[in-house]
């Protein structure tokens, strides 16, 4: 079955369809897919992953055409990060 296996930085995205076979896991998808040897910075016993923006765990099972996703934790200072307004918010 074919899946996709994603993982973005600041600098770009990057997005590989594989085969694998049936009853494969999570893991198994992103270890075949070799983006373990692109990225070695991937911690997998650190890192949070999806399939199409739902949290998984690594043992789930995939169905053809899932999307698999590596998540990278996400800092922002938040002295430099402006504050949003919502819509109706008066700064009187």
């Amino acid at each position: 079955m074919q899946v996709g296996v994603a993982y973005s930085e600041p600098a770009g995205q990057t997005w590989l369809r594989i085969e694998v076979p049936d009853e494969t896991t999570v893991q198994q998808a992103i270890e075949e897919s070799g983006i373990l040897q692109k990225f070695p910075h991937i911690d997998l016993a650190e890192c949070k992953v999806g399939i199409f923006g739902k949290a998984a765990e690594l043992d789930a099972l995939l169905k053809p055409g899932d999307r698999v996703e590596i998540y990278r934790a996400i800092t922002a200072d938040p002295a430099t990060v402006p504050r949003r307004v919502m819509a109706g918010d008066d700064e009187d």
